[in-house]
């Protein structure tokens, strides 16, 4: 019973297709694409593939992006599974939402601290945790030793910051730097003020959660860009690059299970 795993972001769409749809099943391929070429998928990436009995996504670039995905799925000879689109709910899959309008939270983000709190499970631990996406945006998820959703925050990834400084700043067109210290040019300044703010907001995340559950908090990283920040941080991260698909396949074996 393959299963097509979809997490299109606000900058790309990626994909990975497993054996059955249950954490822990057998990676048959995977890959990733840029929105505007996402047309090509039918074509292309998707062309060879097996057909997957089951299609499950998450979905934060919108209803047309939504339509895009779909229509290359319809072009595809045999490929008769109609995709679901998860969007966050009340509860589901052990995780509570505490969002003030649940269905309102991010897909994306509800996917991916069920994968975490899934991780949490699987490893006998019952201790609050922190889960930091970081692509365009960034959003710092916390999460109670309960399984509850306490609530979490959203600001911008570096490229957005990065962009921002430069159409408010006259002449600030400068290359990506390195992370330092104590920075001595504008590139490298850019590039740790950004790192810094990230890294500090997820700090103060932590801090916030230690207080409020009077434990350490885990914290998980993962996203496009998760590899880059995870070495800058101050507290240790647990860098899951896969954790919004281990979140469908956590919603997919739960949804079998009791249809």
């Amino acid at each position: 019973m393959t299963f097509l795993a979809l997490d299109v972001g606000n900058t790309r769409l990626k994909w990975a297709l497993y054996d059955t749809p249950q954490l822990g099943a057998r990676l048959l391929a995977q890959g990733a694409q840029f929105l505007e070429h996402i047309e090509t998928l039918a074509d292309g990436d998707w062309r060879a593939l097996p057909a997957p009995r089951w299609v499950m996504g998450c979905v934060v670039a919108g209803d047309p992006v939504k339509r895009r995905v779909m229509d290359q799925i319809e072009q595809l000879p045999g490929w008769d599974a109609v995709p679901q689109w998860v969007v966050a709910s009340a509860q589901e899959a052990g995780l509570i939402n505490g969002y003030e309008h649940p269905a309102r939270l991010g897909s994306d983000r509800w996917v991916a601290m069920i994968g975490a709190r899934q991780w949490m499970q699987d490893q006998g631990l019952d201790a609050p945790c922190l889960v930091v996406m970081v692509g365009t945006a960034v959003t710092v998820e916390a999460i109670d030793g309960a399984g509850r959703f306490l609530g979490g925050i959203i600001l911008p990834g570096h490229g957005i910051m990065l962009r921002a400084l430069e159409s408010g700043t006259a002449g600030l067109h400068v290359p990506t730097g390195l992370v330092c210290d104590f920075p001595t040019n504008t590139s490298d300044a850019l590039t740790s003020g950004g790192t810094f703010a990230i890294a500090g907001a997820v700090q103060r995340m932590a801090d916030n959660l230690a207080r409020h559950t009077g434990q350490t908090p885990v914290c998980f990283m993962t996203g496009g860009a998760g590899w880059k920040m995870a070495p800058s941080m101050s507290l240790p991260v647990h860098l899951v690059d896969s954790l919004i698909f281990d979140g469908l396949l956590v919603i997919a074996s739960r949804r079998l299970s009791v249809s």
